[in-house]
């Protein structure tokens, strides 16, 4: 009671150096005192367990423990997983020049003496791509969003065609 102050957590505190003195019993050894033995394990758990309560935070309402959060980042890796996968769903030159102008930030001359093109292609293929990669990604931009509808309309008045020349051949 002299070091906690209450008699719950001197229960606790009781307890918890029975067990501790019990656990190391082997330590103990023959003839000496075994009041002092028990005492000093009473005082290590005392001290432990106030060093222990002074470094935990009483979080009633749950401000401190909201505060030391972080945002979770599986979003950002799914959104990493499918950019590494759209690019290699690229051509390899459509890659090459979109990695040469946009990550290793080339200018568009350097990128085609690399290449070995001329500089209106190498803006060309980077702009496909960038468009390529937005619509494999899902992202919002105007043009790679009209020239995926043009796309998709001559895929689907190919395959009318195709069963229409079928049609007719029957």
């Amino acid at each position: 009671m002299a070091l906690t102050g209450s008699s719950a957590e001197a229960d606790d505190l009781i307890q918890d150096t029975m067990v501790r003195a019990w656990r190391f019993r082997e330590g103990f050894r023959e003839g000496s005192n075994l009041n002092a033995w028990v005492n000093k394990i009473l005082r290590n758990t005392f001290y432990t367990s106030s060093v222990a309560r002074r470094n935990t935070v009483q979080d009633v309402d749950g401000k401190y423990a909201a505060a030391l959060t972080c945002d979770a980042d599986q979003e950002w890796r799914m959104k990493y997983s499918d950019l590494t996968r759209a690019l290699q769903s690229l051509t390899p030159e459509s890659r090459d020049a979109l990695l040469l102008v946009v990550a290793e930030g080339l200018s568009y001359e350097d990128a085609a003496e690399i290449s070995g093109c001329p500089v209106g292609t190498m803006k060309s293929r980077v702009n496909r791509a960038r468009e390529r990669l937005a619509e494999l990604i899902d992202v919002d931009l105007p043009k790679a969003n009209m020239r995926a509808g043009r796309r998709r309309a001559a895929a689907v008045s190919g395959a009318d065609s195709k069963w229409a020349l079928t049609a007719n051949a029957a």
